[in-house]
């Protein structure tokens, strides 16, 4: 498989225009908040936060699970108890019992002959308390509708090129059932940390549209991360 590869589709764009999703999210809140069900300033200290969650605990999951097989075994098993052995906890995960966001959550292991990939073709549903906030990406239309018709063909456009043998798989978030993908680790990184693996475990590896790769990290650009980790190494 392949990550330089050069082609002709077009890449998956944010939509210019506010979409309907998000008209009808706006209507349901202004709603809520004028019955009393919470503030406005309720509103705004909870988006403050889930801005703040990022991909952080996704990554710790990975990690740990590349490290310690029978950490993995439980969170493949089940995905929504052991998330609790990091501090992540789906049945409060803002802190402020929260009960619409309790969900089932499962993990999806990546092999050399399975590549998993999730998306929600009804709206956005989303991982939030591993991954933090979606992508706009992740909520156009473009890619909602076309993964689960053309999996391969969005891949691609993401700069992902599987062989027919590997099985790619497209799993639909819906209300209460999430999923994040476990991709595999790359080659090069034995000895190394949990917190060196966390670091090359970003966002679109557990979406599935990318795969890790020792000289990248989501905080510094491909050269400097390849630098950095080198010297980790050697260290």
């Amino acid at each position: 498989m392949s990550h330089d590869h050069d082609h002709d589709h077009a890449p998956i764009e944010t939509a210019g225009e506010i979409s309907e999703f998000e008209v009808l999210e706006t209507a349901i809140r202004e709603l809520a908040i004028e019955k009393g069900l919470f503030s406005r300033e309720d509103h705004r200290r909870f988006a403050e936060w889930a801005e703040t969650v990022g991909p952080h605990g996704g990554s710790k999951l990975v990690a740990k699970a590349w490290t310690d097989p029978e950490f993995k075994a439980r969170l493949l098993a089940d995905g929504t108890e052991t998330c609790r052995e990091v501090g992540i906890d789906w049945r409060d995960p803002t802190g402020s019992g929260t009960p619409s966001d309790y969900t089932f959550f499962y993990v999806l292991e990546n092999t050399p002959e399975v590549h998993n990939v999730i998306v929600c073709t009804l709206c956005s549903c989303y991982p939030r308390p591993v991954l933090g906030m979606s992508p706009d990406w992740y909520r156009t239309p473009n890619y909602r509708r076309r993964l689960v018709r053309r999996p391969r063909e969005v891949l691609a456009e993401f700069g992902l090129h599987f062989p027919a043998e590997v099985d790619v798989r497209v799993h639909d978030s819906n209300q209460k059932s999430r999923f994040m993908v476990m991709p595999m680790r790359p080659a090069g990184t034995e000895g190394w940390t949990e917190e060196q693996l966390a670091a090359i475990v970003t966002r679109d590896t557990m979406i599935g549209v990318a795969l890790p790769q020792v000289g990248w990290t989501a905080q510094k650009p491909p050269s400097q991360a390849e630098d950095a980790m080198h010297g980790e190494a050697r260290a």
